[in-house]
This record gives structure tokens, C-alpha cells and sequence, in this order.
């Protein structure tokens, strides 16, 4: 029987159900004959017969036969493979249609489900358009799962807008819409999800927070009864957790031995400008300090030289949470302390593993730490108010004049830029705003309209990213405010940024989320801001700064009073000019940049904690008390 003679045969075959007959007329075929369309009917006959493996060997020929259908042909081969289990072979196909991948859901959920499953996420990217635009449920949720932390990262974003329309009551991705949103300061869309949202909560269903990033949630969300249900899940006996945790072996020593834990061990982090100082001045003769770091290799190769001035470094990078915890009981840490808490790379669930007695977190979130065992939250009467503690799952210990160290050293001194040079009128009133443009929230630009409104002589200089220009520039002028008298600036050197500050008149505050290391910038190189009493941690960080400064009347009761404030020091120039004299004079006169003075009562804080620990004690409220107040200047 002749080759056509023998296909015709076993086709007739396959039709019929006789896929056993079928196999023998084609393996007689393969003899004499090795066409792609011998491989495909043999590929189906074998799936008949449960042969996945050998239809997927099957299609594999057909495919290697080159025609108009051979990707085809390997792309049932690998999705047969795949669902055998064989992924090594699945990959070895998959691989050269990646730009079939690009279009194809279906190829695109089999690479990227075995790149991710193996932890091999270079080029995860790819897959995130093919899969959340893809009609599979399925297809859909790996999208999701491939999604990063990267707030610039393009391919996130229109994964999030692509799947969100595909499921719009989802509150999981609605969370994950918004911080996009807000992060372009698109206004409009905020305006039309919030109603929605605030229904939700007015009704009770706090649970549609869970879904939010804690970092992310408290850049709109000012409530800190809220707060603590952002990205909240139950913890099966996380008091028991704890209680073992306190109750293991430890052996003191003299010295308190404190861990930081962070990935921002580098001299240009905005949190190393803030700390170094602190951390080269812990007493040797009472405190061991250990770096528990996990900063990328990227940035370890942008820092300048301090590192070593800060502690012994324990590199954790390539360890997973459990061997970290246990490479910090075996520096016999007395006192954990992470700085990084809800924000990028963090390592909180290093925290999860009993990796010492007492475990606090401080200075990188302004909040709760959802979800984590912690005992302590470092903060200062002003960000942490009597009546808050019922808010927090941690017990507060609160430094006496702020929680935020400074570094006085480390710090550029500002010369300042002309304002020719900076695009500035020279004859109008500047306010300003550097803060990162998610924290423009909808009601602060509201409040900065209402201001502008009043102010017609004053320009709003605004730092911003080029995504979000526009969509500031509409909200402003829909609230009537002329497109020439905002004036956008980009992020600069940190010198340059340092240098340019004074240019402005008046610094203006975000709400519900401040300036934290701007705010304390701008007091440095002499601009007041003007803020207003905040509602949660986040909102009242300027406050605690310019209280610790010696401003506190640039701290307005609330949102009114803040606009009528700030239109009030527009209308006498005098007393700009007496403010601005006043940060020059109290710069090393006042608390907030005196990092001997800070870091001594960061010590008494550790010691109290420790002792509580050593007896035995739960943890409880602390507060530290003040030291006596320095006699003079403390000018570096």
C-alpha cells in the first residue's frame, strides 16, 4: 500500500474510533512517509489513546517540518507538554514563539507560569499585555500575579487599567487602578471611584481596604481608624507568636546590641540623609550596632564611602526570611529595628521568624505595621497623640521633641539660586511644593486652588513628573487658575534641589500624607512651610518638624485655617522675611537638627524597652524623657 494509500486508511480509522488500527497504519506510514500532516493525525490518535507525552513528541515533528502551520503544530506541543508536567520541554519550544507569546495568550500563560514558578522574572514583562487582555479568568489572574512593586514600570500600569476594565468590580484592582491614578495625579478618575469607596466605608465594609498597599492607602486615606485595616489579614495567634518570641533563650549582654534591618543602606537614600549622623554617633561604649542590610548592588555601588561608619554590615540579600532571622539571633541582637516597614523591598517578614526579644519599626512608614510582629512603633507626642494607641497593634515608644533624626553634617549648606535662574518671577509671591506628586491628593489640590484663587500676585511652583503635568495643570485650571502661573520643575542633584529651595516664599504642605524628609529640607535651607493639624501619623509629620524647629504657628488648625494662613502671609511679606530669619537662627539652636541630642534619647528609648524585656515585662507605652535643654549653639 502506497503512502496516500495508507493515510487515507488510517484517517478513515480515526474517524471511525478505531484509534488502535489507526496507530498501526500510521506507524506502517512512518516507514515511507514523514509529512507534517502524518505527525498531526498521529498526535491526535495518540491524545485518543492518552499518549499526551508522544502527541506532544508528535506535534513537535509536525512542527519541525517547516509549512504555513508548523508554529501551530509546536505551540500544541508545548501546551501538551506543559500540561504533563514537562515543563523542561515545554520551554525548549515555548521559547522561539516569544513573539507569538507576545499576541497569544494561551503560549504567553505557559512561559511565564513556568518562569515564575522557577523565580526567573527577567522577562516576565512580555506576558503582561497578552494575559490581561486575554478573555481567560485564568489568563487574567497570572497577569495579576506578574504584576511588580514598581510604580514607574509602564507595562504594570496598563496591565492594571487592562484588567480593571475587564473586571470592574473588583475592589482588589481597583485599589491597584487608583495607585496609578494618583501617582499621575489623574483627579478625574479619582473623583469618580471615591464616592463609591466612601460609601463603602460609611457603610461599615472596612474589609475593601484589605486589598490596598498600607504604603499606597495612607496617601489619600487621613483616618487612622482605618489605617490599620489596610492590607489587613487574620493572623492565627499572633499573640502566642509574639510570646514565644519574647519568651526564647536570650542571653544580654552589657551592651545593648541593636540591629537596623533595611535596604537603604546607601548615603543617598532620603533615609541615610536623615540618619547617618545618628548612627555615627551611638555610644560605642553602650551600644553594638549591627546592619542587617539587603540593599540592591545597584545602589551599594552609588554610595560614597559611609557604610562602614555605621555598624558591622551583615549582607541578607540572598537569604530567605527564616535564614535572615536566624543570622540575627546569631548576632545575639537584643533590639530589631526595621526602618523600611510598608514601603518598596522591605523585609518585614524577617520579623515573623522570632529573630530577637524585642522588634520595633521605625522612621521608613508613617504608621501601623499590618500584618507583622512588632512590639514597638517609634514616633513623638505630636505623630503619635494620646488617643491614637487603640489604632496602632504596636505599643508606642515616643521620643520627646520628634521622631525624625537629622543629619547636620552630612547635609549641603544652601547658597541659594536666583530666580532668574530657576525660571522664577522675580515680583511675585512663590509657593512651592516638592513633594513626590502622589502625595497631591484630591483634597490638597482643592485647598491650593482656594489659595491661588486668593493670591492673584502668586505662582505655584510645583516639582513634578512629566506624566502628571498635565493632568495637574486641567485640575488647576478648571478651578480657574491661569496655566502661566504654574511653574513645573523636575527633580534635581541633591545640591542643586538644596540650593533652589530658598527661591520660594512659602512652602506648601500635602494632606493626608506630608512632607517627612522634604519638609525637614525646606527648614533647612530656610523656606517655611505652612501645614495644618493632620488627622493619622502621616499628616502630622510636618507638624512634629516645625515644632522641633521652634515654628509651631506654621501649623494651622485645619484646612480653613490653612488656606487663610497661607493667604494671610502672602498679604505681609514682613513676616515671611522674619520666618525665614528665624529657621537661620534656630538651625543648631533647636532639637530638630541636633543629632548628638537625638540620638541620646533614641539610646534612652532602647534602654527602656530593654529593660521592660529583660524582666520579663510585655511590651508597654514608653515615653522617653527629654534631656535638659542645651546651652547655646551647636553649630557643627
Amino acid at each position: 500500500m502506497n503512502a496516500h494509500a495508507l493515510f487515507a486508511t488510517a484517517s478513515r480509522q480515526y474517524q471511525k474510533g478505531q484509534y488502535t488500527e489507526a496507530l498501526d497504519q500510521l506507524n506502517q506510514l512512518m516507514n515511507v512517509s514523514r509529512e507534517s500532516k502524518t505527525f498531526v493525525l498521529l498526535a491526535k490518535v495518540l491524545l485518543k489513546l492518552g499518549f499526551k507525552t508522544d502527541a506532544a513528541r508528535a506535534y513537535q515533528l509536525a512542527g519541525e517540518e517547516k509549512g504555513s502551520r508548523s508554529e501551530h503544530y509546536l505551540a500544541e506541543a508545548m501546551k501538551l507538554h506543559f500540561a504533563c508536567g514537562n515543563e523542561d520541554e515545554a520551554l525548549s519550544i515555548g521559547l522561539p514563539l516569544l513573539e507569538t507569546a507576545k499576541t497569544d495568550p494561551e503560549i504567553a500563560f505557559i512561559i511565564a507560569s513556568i518562569f515564575l514558578k522557577r523565580g526567573q522574572k527577567e522577562i516576565l514583562g512580555l506576558f503582561k499585555a497578552p494575559l490581561s487582555t486575554s478573555p481567560s479568568l485564568q489568563h487574567q489572574t497570572l497577569a495579576f500575579r506578574l504584576l511588580t512593586a514598581e510604580i514607574d514600570d509602564a507595562q504594570d500600569r496598563d496591565a492594571v487599567i487592562n484588567l480593571f476594565r475587564k473586571n470592574p468590580k473588583s475592589s482588589v484592582l481597583r485599589a491597584a487602578y487608583l495607585v496609578f491614578a494618583r501617582e499621575a495625579n489623574d483627579f478625574a478618575e479619582m473623583e469618580r471611584h471615591y464616592p463609591e469607596i466612601q460609601k463603602a466605608l460609611d457603610a461599615g465594609r472596612y474589609e475593601i481596604l484589605a486589598a490596598e498597599s498600607p504604603y499606597y492607602h495612607v496617601t489619600w486615606c487621613g483616618d487612622e481608624k482605618l489605617n490599620r485595616w489596610a492590607g489587613a489579614r487574620k493572623r492565627p495567634s499572633a499573640s502566642a507568636i509574639a510570646e514565644a518570641r519574647r519568651n526564647m533563650p536570650h542571653q544580654w549582654a552589657e551592651k545593648i546590641r541593636v540591629g537596623y534591618l533595611s535596604a537603604d543602606f546607601w548615603d543617598q537614600h532620603a533615609t541615610m540623609k536623615l540618619l547617618q549622623a545618628v548612627m555615627e554617633l551611638h555610644d560605642p561604649e553602650k551600644f553594638d550596632v549591627t546592619l542587617f542590610c539587603h540593599t540592591k548592588e545597584s545602589n551599594l555601588a552609588r554610595d560614597r564611602g559611609n557604610r562602614g561608619k555605621w555598624g558591622r554590615i551583615v549582607r541578607i540579600n540572598e537569604m530567605s526570611d527564616e535564614q535572615a532571622a536566624g543570622a540575627i539571633r546569631a548576632q545575639r541582637i537584643d533590639i530589631l529595628v526595621d526602618l523600611k516597614g510598608h514601603t518598596l523591598d522591605n523585609r518585614l517578614k524577617i520579623l515573623d521568624h522570632q529573630a530577637a526579644p524585642v522588634q520595633v519599626t521605625w522612621l521608613g512608614f508613617p504608621g501601623t505595621a499590618t500584618n507583622v510582629d512588632v512590639d514597638y512603633v517609634i514616633g513623638d507626642p505630636y505623630v503619635l497623640p494620646d488617643g491614637s494607641q487603640e489604632h496602632y497593634y504596636e505599643k508606642f515608644c515616643r521620643l520627646p521633641e520628634t521622631y525624625q533624626p537629622n543629619d547636620p553634617y552630612h547635609r549641603p549648606r544652601p547658597y541659594g539660586i536666583a530666580r532668574k535662574d530657576l525660571g522664577l518671577p522675580d515680583d511675585a509671591f512663590v509657593f512651592a511644593s516638592f513633594n513626590a506628586n502622589r502625595k497631591i491628593s484630591l483634597q490638597t489640590i482643592n485647598l491650593w486652588i482656594e489659595i491661588l484663587r486668593r493670591t492673584p500676585e502668586s505662582v505655584l511652583w510645583i516639582m513634578c513628573k512629566p506624566d502628571a503635568k498635565a493632568n495637574i495643570l486641567r485640575k488647576l485650571q478648571s478651578g480657574g487658575i491661569a496655566s502661566k502661573r504654574i511653574i513645573f520643575c523636575s527633580k534635581a542633584a541633591y545640591v542643586e534641589h538644596i540650593n533652589r529651595l530658598p527661591a520660594a516664599d512659602l512652602g506648601l504642605d500635602t494632606y493626608p500624607y506630608n512632607g517627612h524628609t522634604t519638609t525637614s529640607e525646606q527648614l533647612w535651607a530656610g523656606l517655611p512651610v505652612l501645614t495644618f493639624k493632620g488627622t493619622n501619623f502621616a499628616s502630622r509629620v510636618s507638624e512634629s518638624l516645625l515644632r522641633a524647629i521652634g515654628l509651631p504657628e506654621l501649623v494651622s488648625a485645619g484646612p480653613e485655617e490653612y488656606v487663610s494662613d497661607a493667604v494671610a502671609l502672602y498679604e505681609n511679606r514682613d513676616r515671611i522675611a522674619e520666618y525665614k530669619a528665624a529657621l537661620q537662627e534656630n538651625r543648631f539652636r533647636t532639637p530638630l537638627f541636633d543629632a548628638e541630642r537625638f540620638c541620646r534619647h533614641l539610646e534612652r528609648g532602647y534602654e527602656m524597652m530593654v529593660d521592660r524585656a529583660k524582666r520579663k515585662l510585655p511590651p508597654d507605652h514608653i515615653d522617653v524623657p527629654a534631656l535638659p535643654p542645651r546651652d547655646g549653639s551647636f553649630e557643627p
